[in-house]
């Protein structure tokens, strides 16, 4: 059943996150042949609507206000209230970050709708749409049907591939207007705690930190490396409470949710809290002294030894590799 599928991207810094484009493609397998409308709210943000529909979407629609320059539930909701009043879609489909997973449940809750949260795969199955999402910390996966209403689902970064950039597809970018009035919050300044340089759950490679690199100092060895790899530091809340690091690097039941195509754990017991975090990485590789880690039980490749020895060793051959590519 061709459907008309609303996806609402997500801006960070002037530019749209990966995981819009990952959603697009979420939502031409929902739309099954029917019409994908991006949507982006902002304060100048009609600019990136052509890369939106580059990637796949067929046309976007825009809301651009100063009071929506930051995200707040408030503001979102209005507008995007607004652009399902007016297209009227059969499917929504958001990113599974701290904006989607606010504004998400929100929007459904209003409609009346039901929500699949946390997708990880999408497909048609005897017609049927079928979404795959994890549940009881990533132990077991369930899939889900919509049968009636709207459909709903925020999707898991990296886990949908987007689908490959176009250059010569071109589509309508047309603007909305909507009075954002009565807001109950309003951002007067945004302090970001977090590294430098690739989004933690975005990251296509991931070198995170335990306990057992014992210091603030010693997760340079773990950024030297992730740098080479062109990759994020992450840690484990052992070493996030131990004040080795910020909480902003957090992966686990209590953190961030990640799923990079390599995940490197150095100095990490693997306790049942950090593995619900990142055991669904492609490739997950270990570094411990205790041959007995929990962390080996689910890493694709272990390496038995002091993580001071070891990451050198591994940054000097990724070094040496990359030179000679």
């Amino acid at each position: 059943m061709a459907r008309k599928v609303l996806v609402l991207g997500e801006v960070r810094e002037g530019s749209l996150r990966n995981v819009s484009f990952e959603a697009v493609a979420a939502a031409k397998t929902s739309a099954e042949g029917g019409e994908v409308v991006g949507v982006l709210f902002g304060d100048s943000v009609s600019a990136l609507g052509a890369e939106f529909i580059q990637y796949g979407a067929d046309r976007v629609v825009t809301v651009e206000d100063e009071l929506l320059k930051q995200y707040t539930s408030d503001g979102y909701s209005q507008a995007l209230l607004a652009v399902i009043d007016q297209e009227d879609p059969e499917g929504i489909i958001f990113g599974h970050t701290a904006q989607g997973k606010d504004l998400a449940p929100k929007i459904a809750a209003k409609l009346e709708s039901g929500l699949i949260s946390d997708v990880t795969d999408l497909e048609v199955e005897g017609g049927n749409l079928v979404f795959t999402r994890p549940i009881y910390s990533g132990k077991a996966f369930e899939k889900k049907i919509v049968t009636d209403g709207l459909l709903f689902a925020t999707i898991r970064p990296n886990n949908i591939a987007p689908l490959e950039k176009d250059e010569s597809r071109n589509g309508d970018v047309s603007s909305l207007s909507v009075e954002i009035k009565n807001l109950r919050q309003v951002i007067k300044e945004v302090v970001r705690k977090a590294t430098e340089g690739v989004d933690l759950s975005e990251a296509k490679v991931i070198v995170a930190g335990g306990r057992g690199v014992k210091s603030e100092e010693g997760f340079e060895p773990l950024k030297e490396l992730a740098d080479v790899l062109g990759g994020a530091v992450g840690a484990s809340r052992g070493a996030c409470d131990a004040d080795y690091c910020d909480y902003s690097l957090q992966i686990g039941q209590t953190g961030k949710v990640v799923t990079p195509d390599l995940y490197i754990a150095c100095g990490i017991s693997g306790a049942i809290q950090h593995l619900a975090g990142m055991s669904n990485s492609k490739i997950i590789v270990a570094i411990n002294k205790d041959p007995e880690a929990n962390i080996f039980k689910v890493a694709d490749y272990g390496i038995v030894g002091d993580l001071f020895e070891v990451l050198p060793l591994l940054t000097k051959e990724f070094k040496e590799l990359l030179v000679n590519a």
